[in-house]
């Protein structure tokens, strides 16, 4: 088994390598400017977007990745505007799958370190929401899917997934952006790291308020 592991470990690593290395022979079919043109000559690319990035968060892919993916592609305006609704859009999807999937089958009171969590969510409403939509080290899909067996409404549910994503998703989406501009070489990329940074900042930040408060 341990050989069987670390032959997996080193078979990643290796494709890993083999994707930079392809990337940076390719670097031209990847730049910023040219996957703009591309991506503002099909009116659908919004649409696309949006559908994988619900794609993703039913399947565990963290949002951090399609919010710099939309920074590098539509920017920093049209990309904070995709990725907020596609965060929004991907986080009510798998709370409604939880929701009428479960129908009763999973009791949240039998759980007794999720439980009480669930509980508290479901008292606080939106606010709670978006203070747990703050913790960084829980992954967006596994909130998604917990809170789905609360009896929280849709509404506040929605609203607090979005206040709560928006500080991190503003920061990544402007990384993206600034990413995209060091790559190309153009000029501007210090004013959108200064942004997302000083989002990141305020993300890692308004936990603790929360828990103060």
């Amino acid at each position: 088994m341990r050989i069987l592991a670390l032959a997996g470990r080193v078979l990643v690593l290796l494709l890993i390598a083999a994707g930079i290395v392809t990337a940076w022979l390719h670097r031209g079919a990847f730049d910023p400017q040219v996957i703009s043109a591309t991506v503002a000559a099909y009116p659908a690319a919004p649409l696309v977007f949006l559908a994988l990035h619900v794609a993703a968060s039913l399947l565990f892919v963290p949002r951090t990745i399609l919010a710099m993916a939309a920074g590098l592609v539509f920017g920093i305006g049209w990309g904070l505007v995709w990725a907020a609704t596609g965060s929004v859009l991907g986080a009510v999807a798998g709370f409604l799958l939880t929701r009428y999937v479960n129908a009763g089958l999973i009791d949240p009171e039998s759980m007794p370190r999720v439980g009480p969590i669930l509980r508290r969510a479901e008292a606080g409403g939106w606010r709670a929401v978006a203070a747990l939509r703050l913790i960084p080290v829980l992954p967006h899909s596994v909130a998604n899917y917990a809170l789905g067996l609360t009896r929280l409404p849709l509404g506040a549910y929605a609203l607090g997934s979005f206040l709560g994503q928006l500080p991190m998703t503003i920061a990544y989406v402007d990384f993206g952006a600034a990413g995209g501009k060091i790559w190309s070489g153009a000029s501007g990329w210090l004013a959108p790291t200064l942004i997302g940074a000083a989002a990141l900042l305020i993300s890692l930040l308004l936990p603790r308020l929360a828990r103060s408060r």
